[in-house]
């Protein structure tokens, strides 16, 4: 099976951004380039671009282009994450909308507008892995 090795979002200014993925999260940035930032939580990496002169690694968006749709953490206490993302930068953006009153991923954007959602492992294992937990 295949494993996720990275995600990679474009942002207008990659060192704020860096700094606030390694302030909020934890993240150790791993590799500088022209092009962005590489940071890891030591098992996925997020590579965090700006291409300059109009290039964009062979697709079509452009050079204005920024963002991703979401990526997910799994965070250790929600709450505890929730003041951290806010205290750097981050603002709350929503729950998915059918499960208002559940427990469910919360949505936030970094303060570039990306959106990213915090999630429990109890939560990541019973919602995403349930078949696997099943199997131990």
């Amino acid at each position: 099976m295949a494993k996720l090795r990275h995600i990679a979002i474009t942002v207008p200014d990659p060192e704020a951004a860096a700094t606030f993925y390694e302030s909020t999260f934890g993240l150790e940035r791993v590799y500088k380039s022209n092009f962005g930032v590489l940071m890891s939580d030591g098992t996925v990496s997020l590579a965090i671009l700006r291409f300059p002169n109009n290039e964009t690694a062979g697709d079509e968006r452009g050079k204005d282009f920024f963002g991703l749709h979401h990526m997910g953490f799994v965070v250790d206490d929600i709450e505890a994450a929730r003041k951290k993302i806010e205290s750097n930068g981050g603002r709350y953006h929503m729950k998915v909308p059918s499960r208002q009153h559940s427990d469910t991923e919360e949505k936030f954007r970094d303060p570039n507008g990306v959106v990213f959602d915090i999630v429990t492992e109890e939560y990541a294992n019973k919602t995403w892995y349930p078949k696997a937990k099943q199997a131990d």
